[in-house]
């Protein structure tokens, strides 16, 4: 067969999932977290490989190692965020290291464009003591998931695999292959694999001895590369900021392209630094190879040129070098920004309503409902990471008692909670908080682009799964008081809330309503507004629908955007909606 015939170009994701099937991968077990959903999702093409939707990081990590240790190579991935989750057993299986093949991508979002912090994984890494692997493109993201499997089997260890917005959502070329799917058996062993402190004890030393060999396996691996140019200029590099360079300067300077960032190696840096006459470091977010550099006593140039916040970019790199990139890259500041904005008919928007016209304060949570802090509604006052929201309100109301119980409330997504709102939701029912607890359920994990989650009834390929009661679990957590309402009543919603802010209990108040864009909606046929009636009081405005505008001083609607929830004509004194 013509080689050509196996290249294709394909999303940095989408290579990744090739190369997990090409390595014989079985088992896949995630958490959506934008930008590595579509890893997961690729995969679960591949009728060879199990797929799953876990209920949080922690779980699919864990669930992995389980199918590793089993004899079939297994992965994980999540976002940056999610590694925090699942942080307590990777450190852990650093100590008991893998059988089969374990490796676990982590996608970091420089420039937040879908996160609420800007965190460096490869910190993980070193603080774990396992390897990390960067592929730059959608060709390496292929061929180094295949090797990090060797990697993992050969130095017994789990990989990390990181990958960035960029790469994950950019498209090059790959070169297609065959799939070869090994079988380790599975052998008891107690003294590795069962981290009592006895046991572990022994295994840390085992550890250190394993980041020596990855450190000599560094420095003339296939990770890593040296493509000399000019000598004038050394740059170190990696990631997405190696094609920055490379399109920057082309071949006019010499640069080592560092694949494996943990462990670093040392003479191969020292050999290339002993080629040109000054060096410099391109590293997104923190001087993690800088400082490895400068460790070795060389001179180098880095974050004192390059800024340590937000993700890089040609013009960036072009500007800090001081080279002109008034031809190449000047269309990059003339893209205009878009505001964020919950989509028209989305079932969030009447509550927040509800929740703003009553002043209440709202302690938010991760997910497409988080855009009810921005104007007009600007209801949410605190989003901080997955599950927060609900352990937030139990402390915000323990130490302020009366004066905030009634009025302050958690609002939290239904696949959100069954991540890490469960643990909080039960925290409040043991230590008898007088807290009310807002679960928005939309049907669906929204922001990462609608995936399944414990509570919809169907897996990861659609096929129907079983499905969560979220009004049986919160009852049998100890809650009395669940009460459900539709967010599109906005009377409804009004006189539960209410109630349920005066009673003084603990409560939870379900709000319930499929998301908009779900293929299986039904919706209304639009409104449209009589102009006669419209006095243009912009009272529709105050729930910041796209479909809704104002025009010659009357409100109008886009019918192509409006799905007739009616939500805004129950805000009009006049009934011009029809």
């Amino acid at each position: 067969m013509n080689n050509n015939e196996n290249k294709q170009l394909m999303l940095g994701n989408k290579a990744v999932a090739r190369g997990l099937y090409e390595a014989g991968v079985c088992f896949i077990s995630s958490y959506p977290g934008t930008p590595s959903t579509e890893v997961t999702e690729e995969a679960a093409k591949y009728d060879e490989i199990y797929c799953e939707w876990a209920p949080n990081e922690k779980v699919a990590m864990e669930s992995a190692f389980g199918a590793s240790l089993a004899g079939r190579r297994s992965f994980c991935a999540q976002k940056h965020v999610g590694l925090n989750v699942a942080a307590d057993p990777l450190y852990t299986m650093s100590y008991t290291g893998v059988n089969a093949g374990m490796v676990i991508v982590v996608a970091d979002d420089a420039g937040m464009h879908s996160s609420q912090n800007e965190q460096d994984s490869r910190h993980h890494a070193i603080a774990a003591k396992v390897p990390m692997i960067e592929p730059s493109d959608s060709a390496e993201a292929l061929e180094f998931t295949k090797l990090a499997y060797e990697i993992s089997e050969k130095f017994d260890t789990p990989v990390l695999l990181k990958m960035c917005t960029r790469v994950a959502h950019s498209q090059s070329l790959v070169e297609t292959g065959d799939r070869n799917v090994p079988d380790f058996p599975y052998e008891k062993n107690i003294g590795k694999y069962v981290m009592m402190p006895g046991n572990a004890k022994k295994r840390h030393p085992i550890v250190e001895e394993r980041t020596a060999k990855l450190i000599e396996y560094a420095e003339n691996c296939p990770l890593n590369r040296v493509e000399m140019g000019g000598t004038e200029i050394g740059i170190i590099t990696g990631s997405t900021s190696y094609q920055y360079v490379k399109e920057v300067f082309g071949e006019s300077v010499s640069v080592l392209k560092l694949g494996m960032t943990n462990p670093l190696p040392n003479q191969l840096i020292k050999d290339f630094v002993a080629k040109v006459d000054k060096l410099f470091v391109v590293e997104e977010l923190d001087p993690i190879i800088e400082n490895h550099v400068k460790a070795l006593g060389l001179s180098v140039t880095g974050k004192d040129l390059l800024p340590v916040c937000d993700e890089f970019s040609q013009n960036l790199i072009a500007k800090a070098f001081g080279k002109d990139t008034a031809d190449s890259f000047a269309l990059e500041d003339a893209i205009p920004n878009r505001p964020p904005v919950m989509c028209a008919g989305c079932p969030h928007r009447g509550l927040f309503y509800t929740l703003k016209k009553n002043n209440c304060t709202v302690l938010g949570d991760i997910g497409c409902y988080t855009l009810g802090a921005v104007p007009p509604l600007g209801a949410i006052e605190m989003t901080l990471c997955m599950g927060a929201s609900i352990g937030a309100v139990h402390g915000f109301n323990k130490v302020r008692g009366a004066e905030s119980e009634n009025k302050t409330v958690a609002v939290i997504g239904d696949s959100t909670f069954m991540h890490s709102g469960m643990t909080g939701l039960a925290n409040v029912a043991y230590n008898q908080s007088n807290s009310t607890i807002v679960i928005v359920d939309n049907s669906i994990t929204g922001m990462t682009g609608h995936q399944q989650n414990p509570t919809t009834g169907y897996n990861i390929k659609g096929d129907p799964a079983g499905k969560i009661d979220l009004e049986a679990l919160c009852k049998a957590m100890g809650f009395e008081r669940v009460r459900v309402v539709d967010p599109y009543n906005l009377k409804q919603c009004d006189e539960v809330l209410k109630e349920e802010l005066t009673v003084a209990a603990p409560s939870v108040i379900i709000s319930r309503r499929p998301c908009a864009l779900l293929k299986y909606v039904k919706h209304n046929p639009p409104l449209s507004i009589n102009r006669d009636k419209c006095v243009g009081c912009k009272s529709c405005m105050k729930i910041g629908c796209p479909a809704i505008s104002m025009k010659d001083g009357k409100a109008t609607i886009d019918n192509t955007l409006c799905v007739g929830c009616n939500v805004c004509s129950q805000l009009c004194p006049v009934k011009a909606f029809v």
